[in-house]
């Protein structure tokens, strides 16, 4: 049970794969600030529009976390098992399986999110903000990010599925080409630069599209041609995938299902901002960049801590999975207070490069105050929950748990807090967020009780 062990080859596995993935989040972080500086610059409706309509859009980009974390459970213990030598042949093929049932996945969510916004998207924006001008824009915005879904999820899940194989470095670099692609897009199309027509608002979704493109070609031409790890090819989509779909579904789709509904509870929340007002909402999209890029290593962690314990369960069994499981603890405890500190330092100079209202940059500040506390529990029970215990195979529960936290503290507290009450802002963020401390509590118990271990079977080949 000791959170700090003298243990180099762990750490060293751990930030291995961790460093790759928060490097990635921190590029994709630093092209959502640029967007969001650029769009700031035609004025706090556009500003305000953007980022009510990518709350939408993040929804569908939570599911496919979900659906990719969901396969990296499988991924990750069928990888272990293979360097293992256990069942060799039965892994190589349950690999494939896998990774064909969650792009078939990706696929029909990314045309049902599609057909939502083409043609409900003033709908869709109501759901956030009463305001008609914010409405108008957001609409725009979606029109042109209708596509962008398909692309987007393809890429996103085969990233994770190839980091559960140790492919880090890959998704690494194409985000860094991605950065730069969006970068000049947006440039150009929303200042209307190089020829290009003034876009404005239109312009930052062609942007984000065309960035999404040349992301999701590298990818999956990468996975379809040169990957000799999973080995999947383009004729795999067409493989047979009855024997694995009842341990995928029962070990899978809890995953995502517990993260679809968790990004329906954060959108919940955002829509008790939203109907704060303008000035809340632009204030939180300030402030929630920050809080993102505060999160980059936090979430490396993270997805390496599910990959991580999934490889060892596979290979050196379940005595040394509890081990690395206190391990992973006291390393989320530690990330968190670093990230603490890291927002109180760069709070001031962040909310600084905006251009917008004084009343604005006031509730950014009591904003950022509530997430460096909040941050040192989310640490810590997200490198467990979406890390230690999803590793495990503890779905079911961690299905049940995250939810429940949400919808039955968080959110009725937020809207007390907010509505009733009319707190300040620093209190309604905490009160938005109180889940994460009982959530913390929650963790260290069921760690303790070892009930997180699964067996996963490779299912009748």
């Amino acid at each position: 049970m000791k959170l700090f062990r003298k243990d180099p080859v762990f750490y060293k596995n751990v930030f291995a794969l961790a460093l790759p993935i928060a490097l990635q989040s921190l590029i994709t972080i630093g092209v959502n600030m640029l967007d969001t500086i650029m769009v700031g610059e035609l004025g706090e409706n556009a500003l305000s529009a953007t980022s009510l309509a990518n709350s939408f859009i993040s929804i569908y980009h939570i599911f496919c976390m979900g659906l990719g974390m969901g396969a990296s459970v499988l991924v990750s213990r069928f990888w272990g098992m293979k360097q293992a030598h256990h069942d060799e042949e039965k892994a190589e093929v349950a690999l494939r399986q896998t990774v064909c049932l969650m792009l078939r996945l990706a696929v029909t969510l990314a045309a049902l999110f599609a057909l939502a916004t083409l043609i409900m998207p003033k709908t869709l924006m109501r759901m956030y903000t009463d305001d008609p001008e914010i409405i108008k824009l957001g609409s725009i915005y979606f029109k042109w990010s209708i596509v962008t879904y398909f692309f987007l999820g393809t890429s996103l899940v085969t990233t994770i599925v190839l980091r559960s194989v140790g492919q880090v470095r890959l998704p690494l670099f194409v985000s860094i080409g991605a950065f730069f692609v969006n970068l000049l897009a947006n440039y150009t199309f929303i200042f209307g630069k190089f020829g290009a027509p003034r876009m404005e608002v239109a312009g930052a979704a062609l942007g984000t599209l065309i960035a999404r493109i040349f992301e999701a070609g590298m990818i999956l031409g990468y996975l379809f041609l040169r990957d000799k790890k999973i080995f999947f090819r383009v004729r795999d989509i067409f493989m047979k995938t009855v024997s694995l779909l009842g341990e995928y579904i029962r070990i899978s789709i809890p995953v995502l299902i517990s993260d679809a509904i968790l990004a329906l509870g954060n959108n919940s929340v955002a829509m008790v901002i939203g109907h704060l007002g303008a000035t809340f909402t632009a204030a939180n999209a300030i402030t929630s960049v920050t809080q993102q890029l505060s999160t980059v290593v936090i979430q490396g962690v993270s997805q390496a801590g599910a990959i991580v314990t999934g490889q060892t369960l596979g290979k050196e069994g379940r005595e040394r999975t509890m081990t690395q499981g206190w391990m992973f603890l006291g390393l989320g405890f530690a990330l968190g207070t670093v990230s603490a500190i890291f927002i109180m330092i760069i709070s001031n100079p962040i909310i600084n490069t905006y251009n917008v209202s004084l009343e604005t940059k006031q509730i950014a500040r009591q904003l950022m105050d509530a997430i460096s506390l909040i941050i040192i529990f989310r640490s810590t029970n997200s490198i467990m929950t979406k890390g230690v215990l999803r590793g495990g195979g503890d779905t079911k529960m961690l299905m049940v748990t995250d939810n429940v936290f949400l919808w039955v503290l968080s959110l009725p507290l937020g809207i007390l807090a907010g509505f009733v009450f009319h707190w300040s802002a620093f209190w309604i963020y905490v009160a938005l967020n109180s889940a994460e401390i009982v959530k913390t509590v929650w963790c260290v118990f069921r760690l303790k009780s070892e009930k997180w271990i699964k067996k996963i079977s490779t299912g009748k080949q």
